[in-house]
């Protein structure tokens, strides 16, 4: 089947710390990421006498000061009103609790995003190193791998914190009323447990956050809290209800990327594209038994770094979970490393 391309209506990026309107009220920012994926895209919503920030950035010392010139410089003398945070992840979630308490807003989340932010938080660094340990050594992770990939510690403790204070919660359906119009909540899964997108039809823009993103699939990871959890099945189900309910001229504004029209089409994409990760994962693991490390060259042709490494597990654990529940391959205990076979 043939699709049709995307359409990119803005090609030039903004410059860290400077706005650029997408949208009647929706202006564009980029910070910078200091990794392989090297920025984020976060949003500000005209709010009547005010501004709404949608995602913060990571909690890293140039996020901050990059926030202080655009507080000082590009709110026009008006106040933040609230902020509102798609999901969990340090890149969304990160600055926050800092921007609560310098612009005195509430912060607006969903009840599972701020959850498993605190859940995380808790952790020492011990216990992450542990857990990790156990869990990805369990699935064929060994030796000097393993120890890079466990032995940050509690990273995401140290990109997230101070967590903001009594966020306020929002669900699947609920709106939200801003500069006078009504932003639709839609819960993205898989990527996180409950990933915030908001949809205004009067001009028909979605802010996707990860959920859907132009070039790239969201990474779906099994974290050693719920080693049996199946984020593929979530993702896929959570992507159907959005392509079906929203038009395919949808302007979308993901968290990485270029803003595109064509959301039909890229989610469409997306779908095949697990299906046929899935595929391919299956055929591995009949001509032999796999562990998820075994796999990882199955759906990841490139060299893997010490971050993109615990990613990749993540996701190969995901969709070997997914198999499994589906009865496309059986699992295995040998020396304690679990083994899938098809």
């Amino acid at each position: 089947m043939t699709t049709s391309p995307l359409i990119y209506p803005f090609t030039d990026l903004p410059p860290a710390g400077q706005r650029f309107k997408v949208a009647e009220g929706v202006f564009w920012l980029r910070f910078p990421l200091p990794f392989a994926l090297d920025h984020i895209n976060l949003w500000l919503l005209e709010d009547n006498h005010g501004w709404v920030i949608v995602d913060t950035g990571l909690g890293v010392r140039r996020s901050r000061e990059i926030w202080q010139q655009l507080l000082a410089e590009q709110l026009d003398g008006k106040p933040v009103t609230r902020v509102i945070v798609t999901h969990y992840h340090p890149d969304h979630l990160g600055m926050a609790g800092w921007l609560q308490q310098q612009c005195d807003v509430p912060v607006i989340m969903s009840r599972g995003e701020w959850q498993l932010a605190t859940s995380i938080c808790n952790a020492s660094d011990a216990q992450t190193i542990e857990r990790f340990k156990g869990f990805l050594g369990s699935h064929g992770l060994q030796g000097e791998d393993l120890a890079k990939v466990a032995g940050k510690g509690n990273g995401f403790r140290r990109v997230v914190m101070p967590l903001p204070e009594r966020p306020e919660f929002v669900g699947e359906g609920d709106m939200l009323t801003i500069n006078g119009e009504r932003w639709q909540v839609y819960i993205g899964r898989g990527h996180a447990p409950e990933h915030l997108c908001l949809y205004r039809s009067t001009d028909r823009v979605l802010l996707s956050g990860d959920q859907v993103l132009p070039t790239i699939s969201s990474n779906l990871m099994v974290r050693p809290t719920e080693p049996d959890a199946n984020p593929v099945t979530a993702f896929v189900d959570s992507l159907t209800v959005i392509r079906d309910a929203l038009p395919e001229d949808t302007l979308v504004l993901p968290a990485h990327g270029l803003p595109f029209r064509g959301l039909r089409t890229r989610i469409n994409v997306l779908l095949d594209h697990h299906a046929e990760q899935l595929d391919q994962v299956q055929a591995a693991c009949r001509d032999q038994p796999h562990s998820a490390h075994d796999v990882l060259p199955v759906m990841f042709k490139r060299t893997l770094d010490v971050q993109q490494m615990m990613f990749a597990m993540g996701e190969s654990i995901a969709h070997l979970n997914c198999l499994l529940e589906q009865g496309r391959v059986q699992r295995e205990d040998r020396d304690g490393i679990w083994h899938f076979a098809a």
